[in-house]
């Protein structure tokens, strides 16, 4: 295995986002990696066959990524000391589009991560069965190691969050 110098977290501004930040900072700091963090703005053309939306879908496909390039630089400003404290002084981050699962993978392969840290609980219910599970998809397919962290664990403690 090589060194561990680059680790990308996949963020998706959910409650959990935090908690995942937060392992993913102790883990680059401990290795004095880059942490990549990225978004991805989920293609529509998934949603072709349930509706013809009324809006005109490249305009709206703009606003959401400009609109999740706000989200990821308010939280990258947001949990910068926490990187900090954890020893990450190079924090980089990307908002990216398409299949959540592909463009994490495709985006790891071009920037030679070396391991990828992630949640293991995402979409639930419908968007579950229709796209499955993002985590499941990146340990399967990623081209470096894959650390999946359960947000509704107690990562300090090891129990469960009460």
């Amino acid at each position: 295995m090589q060194p561990v110098t680059q680790v990308l977290t996949p963020i998706d501004f959910s409650d959990n986002a935090a908690t995942i930040l937060r392992a993913a900072a102790y883990v680059a700091g401990t290795f004095k990696a880059e942490l990549h963090l990225v978004f991805v703005v989920q293609n529509f053309e998934d949603y072709s066959g349930f509706f013809v939306p009324p809006v005109n879908l490249p305009n709206l496909e703009e606003e959401l990524f400009a609109s999740a390039q706000q989200q990821m630089d308010a939280f990258v400003a947001e949990h910068k000391q926490h990187c900090l404290n954890a020893g990450v002084t190079n924090v980089s981050s990307k908002v990216l589009a398409g299949d959540v699962g592909e463009e994490v993978v495709k985006y790891a392969d071009q920037k030679n991560i070396q391991l990828i840290v992630m949640g293991t609980h995402g979409y639930k219910g419908l968007e579950r069965i229709m796209f499955g599970s993002v985590a499941e998809k990146v340990v399967k397919t990623a081209p470096c190691a894959v650390l999946t962290i359960n947000p509704y664990r107690d990562l300090d403690r090891g129990g469960a969050k009460a």
